[in-house]
């Protein structure tokens, strides 16, 4: 695990938060999802940084790499949506380490709202880092926007697996399919669909699929 990869200016932080997160994760969580919220911080942080956006790398590391803590068994309620679980963890550990509440509580937003789209990237740098650090690395939403060399260096410092794609959408099912009725979403498009007939749903599946990512 390469602790010291810097790219583009964006490292992991080196401070003893951080490291007590990385062991954490990597420790609780399985390689595909540690290696993925690894990548989410890298492709936030750069993110914020072309952006232009002041935030704290060890608030934004933190949400990132605990942001799907909830898809962990060992983390996983039985009636909470996954991103609370996984907010849960994150505030847990932080308040365990004397971080103030005001801290936690921005990381436990990031988190607990990183599958909402629309919302994120108008609230703190933080939260809508965590997003944007997920919407490149699942959905490849704005894949152009990173450089060839940008991409490569962080996949190189935490790879992909061969067949990422599919396998993130199997973590997320294994994650969730003890709590169905947890995944209850965007009412909106439930209206919709009851009066226009032929209106079709976004489907995340869908989106991760046809992303511009490989594998």
């Amino acid at each position: 695990m390469a602790l010291t990869t810097t790219i583009k200016g964006v490292r992991i932080p080196d401070s003893k938060l951080a490291r007590e997160i990385t062991e954490v994760v990597r420790d609780t969580a399985p390689s595909l999802l540690f290696h993925h919220s690894s990548r989410v911080y890298y492709f936030g942080a750069l993110a914020g940084k072309r952006r232009g956006l002041t935030f704290d790398p060890e608030l934004l590391y933190a949400g990132a790499m605990f942001h799907d803590m909830g898809l962990v068994k060992a983390h996983s309620s039985a009636n909470e949506r996954f991103e609370v679980d996984g907010a849960n963890v994150a505030r847990d550990f932080l308040r365990g380490h004397g971080i103030s509440q005001q801290d936690v509580d921005l990381v436990w937003t990031a988190i607990a709202l990183h599958t909402t789209p629309g919302i994120p990237q108008h609230m703190h740098p933080v939260v809508a880092l965590v997003t944007a650090g997920v919407e490149m690395d699942v959905l490849g939403l704005t894949y152009p926007e990173y450089s060839e060399t940008e991409r490569t260096q962080v996949v190189h410092a935490h790879p992909r697996t061969e067949h990422f794609k599919e396998d993130i959408i199997q973590a997320f099912y294994d994650g969730i399919k003890h709590k169905p009725e947890t995944t209850f979403g965007n009412v909106k498009a439930d209206v919709i669909a009851d009066k226009e007939p032929h209106f079709h749903r976004g489907n995340f599946c869908s989106v991760i699929r046809c992303s511009a990512w490989h594998g």
